[in-house]
């Protein structure tokens, strides 16, 4: 019998998955995208991410499941083509999304000790890093579990005294300014800032997949989903409002990839530069290792309802194949696109999935008494969200844009022709 979650670890689940590495990867690409209005741009996507919470609640209770967002695709689409390549999107984007931890560890680990140059010691650092998360889920799912436990509350201390002594430290920058409005990017540029790094809220979704363990789950599950993307909204946006006010913008550029840890170093000198890097890498390492293994059963799920080949139900060293899958297409993204790519790519497909939870959840609001116009709201504003960062990536990013729209190609082509050649009911 499986213990029951109770309400503090449900939403312990929600915060550990989006303030995972996500922040300390995508931070300088916010300020880079959004300037002063980086706090704004935050709060954007942490909007969007709240109101589709709402679609998550109901389909939680509605259909409590360990597939989580697997489960609720199929209910709301059935075994189709459109829902295989939804759910084959899901998987990549867990992949995309395990990459851009890999290369915030790659991009903070030189911080401590530099081999050769920073732009070697990246792939050394995140390569490893993967290697070595490979390694542990292989070894025991146990130490998975005890690494992310621990993770979770150093993260949050060390983030939240950032957030508390950056704060103290603000009104005194000379680099306060930054956060007028004269400062700010446009407000489509804002959007568009926000939606390229909303993979960092992503992880709320994770709640669904504990929901048949969670006690009281009328109750508990809807206040575990609010709270826990409420308390990251927070979190998210005075971490960036100290971060823009405490740097200058070149300094933000410089350090882009490893901003947060520059971010702490005016306040509390070397010793918090040291400690939000060291801080970086537990996040990061301990999320890509349990990124890892819940990529194997996503893979594993969506192959159980038929949506992926049988082979993939299969294990190798008592995992489920997708582990190693997911390991090696981790490790060539990671390697071979720039954050920014691997960050629009994520956001591109987390926001096109959340779309369609919502649809469902509007499509089904008779079966649990849902709001329709909550639901749809969330359809819209998802939708919405992918157009105009797909537009402003155009602009600057033409091969992000290509590799993420290949990617949603190639899910939608591959589960087309495997319910075609190779399906039978």
């Amino acid at each position: 019998m499986n213990k029951k979650i109770g309400l503090g670890e449900a939403i312990s689940i929600g915060i550990g998955g989006m303030v995972g590495g996500g922040i300390f990867a995508v931070l300088g690409l916010a300020v880079h995208l959004a300037e002063g209005g980086t706090p704004i741009a935050f709060f954007f996507a942490g909007i969007i991410a709240l109101i589709t919470s709402y679609s998550y609640v109901k389909l939680s209770i509605r259909y409590p499941s360990r597939g989580g967002t697997v489960k609720f695709i199929y209910e709301g689409f059935g075994k189709s083509v459109f829902s295989g390549g939804i759910n084959n999107l899901l998987w990549i984007s867990y992949i995309i999304m395990i990459s851009l931890y890999a290369s915030a560890f790659g991009s903070y680990a030189p911080n401590l000790f530099l081999f050769v140059d920073r732009n070697i010691d990246f792939h050394i650092y995140a390569s490893f890093i993967i290697a070595l998360a490979t390694f542990i889920n292989y070894y025991s799912i146990k130490v998975v579990s005890e690494i992310e436990s621990f993770a979770v509350v150093i993260k949050l201390i060390i983030l939240l005294l950032f957030v508390v002594i950056g704060i103290y430290g603000l009104f005194s920058s000379p680099s306060e300014m930054q956060l007028y409005v004269s400062h700010w990017e446009s407000p489509l540029k804002l959007i568009a800032g926000g939606m390229v790094i909303f993979v960092a809220y992503e992880g709320f979704e994770l709640i669904a997949n504990a929901a048949p363990d969670i006690k009281n789950p009328k109750k508990n599950i809807p206040k575990a989903y609010y709270y826990s993307v409420i308390l990251v909204i927070l979190i998210y946006v005075i971490i960036a409002t100290v971060t823009v006010g405490s740097l200058p913008f070149e300094a933000i550029e410089n350090a882009k990839d490893y901003v947060l840890a520059e971010a702490a170093r005016p306040t509390l000198g070397k010793a918090g530069f040291i400690a939000i890097t060291i801080a970086a890498l537990i996040s990061t390492f301990s999320a890509i290792n349990v990124s890892l293994y819940g990529s194997s059963r996503v893979s594993y799920e969506i192959a159980e309802e038929d949506e992926l080949p049988k082979q993939f139900t299969k294990t190798l060293w008592k995992q489920p194949i997708g582990l190693m899958i997911t390991t090696i297409a981790t490790l060539i993204i990671t390697n071979f696109l720039d954050i920014e790519s691997i960050s629009t790519a994520g956001s591109t497909g987390f926001l096109l999935i959340f779309a369609m939870v919502n649809y469902v959840c509007f499509r089904k609001y008779a079966e649990f008494n849902g709001n329709r116009v909550i639901s749809f709201l969330g359809f819209i504003l998802c939708l919405a969200a992918l157009f105009i960062l797909i537009n402003q990536q155009l602009k600057t990013n033409k091969t992000g844009v290509i590799v993420v729209l290949s990617i949603i190609g190639i899910c939608f082509v591959l589960e087309w022709i495997y319910k075609k050649w190779f399906y039978s009911e």
